[in-house]
């Protein structure tokens, strides 16, 4: 009878430890987004080129239950050249470069250690028609945050334009439609004027019915700043945006940047029209962009869009930019 209790004990605990590995499974996940992206298009050079308009880039999310009301959460995003199969920014640009965070959450919001975009570029693009994420048509991309990178040296000595390394990011739950999003680093360095200074940014969001509006402001470790006003109403099919951008490049001669940039987005069917306008003054160097575009969903991930984009600076040349795409979310 002893024999047979010790032989009974090995497949019940067999039994009791993948029951164990199955209900910790059964609290955490693991899941997989992206969005594959690539076009035909003449670019404001004036070559023509296969290659990306948007962003193409691949993210693991994980969150696992805590209890209590706490989880545990990672994010691990990739950026990548579709029409080559290259690592985008090869060589400077670090392999994570979407992001790279660890962090809690629960009722009180969420915490991320790591690197990931600051309070500033991580809400900024709800006031863009092309959500800061067209490099052909979109005058967010081409004018926003002009004078301002979040870390001068970030990427192996060269500009890092929106994301913070080592850095320590909080989002807050919705009050009443409003939230706040902190982000900065408590690596401190050598600002230009030979003191230490590290990042911090702050952004103030509302989110409720038809409005949203934004301020936000951040500074770096170099002491560069950026000030922030979004807002945007929809009705119906439409969408109208304004924004005002305002960024400090300290050094020897200060250069400061003011953008000023309006948009549009109509919903008809399936398909979106946009349009977007903006105007820059960059220390005195004046420049106006137009950005058109529509887009056609052939599903809900699938969609083929055109785009089109006319730089016109105050001295030089106009230049212009158009193209086709085809884009797939995951």
């Amino acid at each position: 009878m002893t024999h047979l209790f010790k032989s009974l004990a090995i497949p019940c605990s067999v039994a009791a430890l993948l029951l164990t590995a199955m209900s910790a499974h059964a609290q955490s996940s693991v899941t997989i987004s992206g969005l594959v992206d690539v076009g035909v298009y003449r670019g404001f050079d004036k070559t023509t080129q296969l290659g990306t308009i948007q962003r193409s880039n691949i993210a693991f999310n994980g969150v696992e239950d805590l209890g209590g009301g706490l989880a545990a959460t990672f994010k691990l995003s990739h950026r990548f050249d579709l029409d080559t199969g290259l690592q985008e920014g090869v060589g400077a640009k670090p392999f994570w470069h979407g992001e790279s965070t660890v962090g809690v959450k629960g009722a009180w919001g969420s915490v991320r250690l790591g690197r990931a975009l600051d309070a500033v570029w991580a809400n900024d693009w709800a006031y863009d028609p092309w959500y800061n994420f067209n490099r052909i048509a979109s005058p967010a991309w081409q004018y926003w945050h002009y004078n301002y990178t979040s870390d001068r040296t970030s990427n192996n000595g060269s500009p890092e334009y929106g994301r913070l390394s080592n850095g320590v990011f909080y989002d807050s739950p919705s009050f009443g439609g409003f939230a706040f999003h902190l982000s900065g680093s408590f690596e401190d360095s050598i600002g230009p004027d030979g003191g230490t200074s590290n990042n911090l940014g702050l952004s103030l969001n509302y989110d409720k019915g038809p409005i949203s509006a934004m301020l936000a402001h951040s500074k770096n470790s170099s002491e560069d700043t950026v000030t922030f006003v979004g807002g945007k109403y929809t009705v119906g099919a439409w969408s109208v945006m304004g924004a005002y951008d305002r960024s400090k490049f300290e050094g020897a001669v200060d250069a400061i940047a003011k953008v000023y940039t309006v948009g549009t987005a109509y919903r008809l069917g399936a398909a979106e029209f946009k349009l977007g306008f903006g105007r820059l003054d960059a220390s005195g160097a004046k420049s106006k962009f137009l950005g058109v575009g529509a887009d056609y969903w052939l599903s809900k991930r699938t969609s083929v869009y055109v785009s089109a984009g006319r730089n016109n600076p105050s001295e030089g040349a106009s230049t212009t930019a158009y193209g086709v795409g085809l884009a797939h979310s995951f």
